[in-house]
């Protein structure tokens, strides 16, 4: 018998759950896009998405997903027969570098696997052999979906000023945003690009693109960029219309308004504790089940994972076993292991993922991990005793 019944929960990398607030804000007849409040509410997201990014720089808001952020990114800033360094920790540097490829666009690609962060020394090593300085820009995932691998994007601005090279510095933050701590300004990004429906808890459907003078320079030194990529008329719109390339996303815009009041309210700061303590809970689960059976953290240093998602691995055919499982008799739906192996591969059915991104909070990620136990037991997986009371205990700790 099934005990599925009742509020199911997605517990993938995105999208991600979304709060009552933002399904309330949606809830609502199309309004007037020519006047009036929607153009007001419109005006005052942009200073409330700089303070989310920890920047003073512009941003440019698209009708798109994560793929076309990195296809804005790279049409307002590299021209067809330039050069990027794509440093890959995982499938979605590896989808950026085909995206700049796809443009025309050189990308040289450093491939450190699906189980390490980027390698700062072989970064350098690449960025000194060009010595004419024909890369224009390093493409770096901050955390990446698929391995769940965080990367240290400040590291990458201190190298490059010590190499000495004027690359532009981009930073692919669609599954960290709002969760993982990212300091634009600060930690010298020039471009970052983020998505509505992960850690702002919005509907799939927005793309942000977030620039500095420099990434502003880089776009007016080429002699053109198709009309609807075009950052320039988004980031300072003449006319309303301008912010979209047309009209507006109108029930999207009304969700995000409600995010952005729930994460000032909270506050910055306050969010990436939140989702570091629970994040440090699902480690402890993980760790626990993993001492006996083949359960396996993806990325072995906890100084190096997101704390927006995490990755397992443990076996074919026991990580689709178990995602179906929980999916069908607790309501859970895991994330697929997305990247690890090939589809046709049988390996692939031996991965899985854990989202715990944007509206999260203790009890939820309590019930996930209680769900996943319970399908540990019953499909008769080993695995360590007492992974749901560890991440109880961590919890209790944290609190």
């Amino acid at each position: 018998m099934s005990l599925a019944g009742g509020h199911p929960y997605l517990a993938i990398p995105g999208p991600s759950v979304m709060p009552e607030e933002v399904l309330r804000a949606m809830h609502r007849s199309s309004p007037n896009i020519y006047e009036g409040e929607l153009i007001e509410m419109t005006a005052g997201l942009i200073p409330d998405l700089r303070d989310v990014a920890r920047t003073t720089g512009d941003v440019a808001i698209y009708i798109a997903n994560g793929h076309g952020a990195w296809e804005a990114a790279l049409a307002n800033t590299v021209p067809e027969g330039g050069r990027v360094l794509v440093p890959a920790t995982g499938r979605f540097g590896h989808g950026w570098a085909d995206v700049a490829e796809a443009r025309g666009i050189n990308a040289d690609l450093l491939d450190f696997g699906k189980r390490s962060a980027i390698d700062l020394d072989r970064v350098e090593t690449a960025l000194r052999a060009d010595t004419s300085r024909e890369i224009k820009a390093i493409l770096a995932t901050h955390v990446d979906t698929s391995t769940s691998v965080r990367n240290d994007i400040a590291a990458l601005r201190a190298l490059l000023d010590a190499v000495g090279h004027p690359a532009l510095l981009m930073a692919d933050c669609i599954a960290s945003l709002a969760c993982d701590r990212f300091e634009m300004d600060a930690w010298g990004v020039d471009v970052m690009i983020a998505g509505s429906q992960k850690g702002l808890m919005v509907p799939p459907g927005l793309a942000f693109v977030f620039f500095s003078d420099k990434a502003a320079e880089a776009r007016r030194a080429l002699p053109r960029v198709s009309r609807y990529w075009d950052w320039t008329n988004r980031a300072n719109p003449e006319m309303f219309y301008q912010y979209f390339g047309g009209t507006a996303p109108t029930h999207h815009l009304y969700g995000l308004r409600a995010a952005l009041d729930l994460i000032r309210a909270e506050g910055i700061e306050a969010i990436w504790d939140r989702h570091d303590r629970l994040a440090r809970a699902i480690w402890a689960a993980c760790e626990t089940w993993g001492r006996t059976g083949p359960l396996e953290l993806n990325i072995a240093d906890p100084a190096l994972r997101s704390r927006a998602v995490t990755a397992l691995r443990i076996g074919a055919p026991h990580g689709s076993g178990l995602r179906k499982w929980v999916q069908d008799h607790a309501g859970v739906t895991l994330g697929i292991g997305l990247g690890m192996a090939e589809p046709g591969d049988p390996a692939w059915h031996g991965f899985f993922r854990i989202g715990h991104m944007g509206h999260v909070n203790a009890h939820m990620i309590l019930g996930a991990l209680g769900a996943i136990e319970a399908g540990l037991v019953a499909l008769d997986i080993p695995h360590g005793e007492g992974g749901v009371a560890a991440a109880a205990r961590a919890i209790a700790d944290a609190a």
